[in-house]
């Protein structure tokens, strides 16, 4: 030091000692993983763009929040981990030992979430164009609204360092606020995860919505007009099968266990309702396709999709499809929105 000054220290130094320090931890820390910015911007995607303008938009931010641009550019952030409602971060400063960050953002309300549902019923296309950020400029207004919008304001935030500054957002956070834009260019889906929603929530009816449409569409020309449709590429979700229904039904009659010996091989139904040979073992709870709609036959007044998720666990918008194939092949029908018997 000269003259009360920090003897200056190049960028490339600067990254270099944060690679060093990033090989040590590594060797202790496997599942770290630090933010790497390509270039000169900080984020690329609408979401990580998005969630950088959001803060810097606040005035009480706007002014410390740069201090954070150089140390996330040379690679100061070490590791950034991002669960409900929380951000932890290991920052590379002047200490031999990187400072902890950690960042809390106060959950988005059920009625505020809500809302934004009923906004995006029938905007939505899949679960790619949500996380690519393609959809219409009003949902993308609504996304953003400064008060009512996905975004969190700085009453919402809170974060603490156990670096010695002194000041409300010392340089380790505000890299932290930049790395954590840089993690949802890389994982879009993060944000919701940070602000504890689901994005199932909102293509779950667009995906319903569709699929009826699709459904009234095939009748009008033949019964079979979708059988080849993918149902993952329409909707953008994945499904652990994708079943055929081209074959019709043969009757099958219903296997008694015996309590005397046990069965070598006791036959299944496939997706399509078809028996097919287990191999040995006998699986109790069959596919997806037949679990869906085996609780489907068993109600009686109708089951909602919400009751369905509770039975089986599988995502609403993998048991809309699952709704749709049987609406198709004739065995569901729908007793009002959402409740099928």
């Amino acid at each position: 030091m000269s003259w009360g000054y920090p003897k200056y220290v190049s960028v490339a130094q600067k990254k270099a000692k944060a690679e060093r320090k990033l090989k040590q931890l590594k060797k202790k820390m496997p599942d770290i993983k630090p933010v790497v910015i390509e270039g000169k911007t900080l984020a690329h995607t609408w979401w990580g763009k998005s969630w950088n303008e959001n803060l810097e938009r606040y005035a009480d931010y706007k002014n410390r929040i740069g201090r954070g641009r150089s140390y996330v550019r040379h690679g100061a952030v070490l590791d950034l981990k991002i669960s409900p409602g929380k951000v932890r971060a290991l920052v590379h400063g002047s200490d031999s030992q990187p400072y902890e960050v950690v960042i809390s953002i106060k959950a988005l309300t059920k009625s505020r979430w809500k809302e934004i549902q009923t906004q995006c019923e029938g905007q939505l296309k899949s679960l790619q164009d949500l996380l690519g950020g393609k959809f219409p400029k009003s949902l993308a207004e609504t996304f953003f609204n400064e008060k009512e919008g996905l975004f969190p304001s700085p009453k919402t935030i809170s974060f603490d360092c156990s670096c010695p500054d002194w000041a409300s957002m010392c340089k380790h956070v505000a890299a932290t606020l930049y790395g954590i834009g840089a993690r949802f260019d890389e994982d879009p889906s993060l944000f919701f995860t940070l602000r504890g929603v689901d994005t199932e929530d909102l293509i779950a009816g667009a995906v319903e919505d569709t699929a009826d449409k699709l459904l009234a569409k095939a009748k009008k020309k033949s019964t079979n007009a979708l059988d080849d449709a993918n149902l993952s590429d329409i909707f953008g979700i994945d499904m652990d099968i994708q079943p055929s229904f081209k074959q019709k039904n043969k009757a099958v009659q219903p296997v008694a266990a015996t309590k005397t010996k046990k069965a070598k091989s006791a036959p299944q139904s496939d997706a399509a309702g078809n028996l097919k040979n287990s191999g040995g073992k006998q699986s109790g709870k069959g596919t997806a396709t037949s679990r869906v709609a085996e609780l489907i036959a068993a109600s009686v007044t109708g089951i909602s999709i919400d009751k369905l998720f509770e039975e089986t666990g599988y995502t609403k918008t993998k048991l809309y499809g699952i709704v749709h194939q049987l609406k198709k092949q004739g065995r569901v029908r729908s007793k009002s929105r959402g409740v099928y018997i």
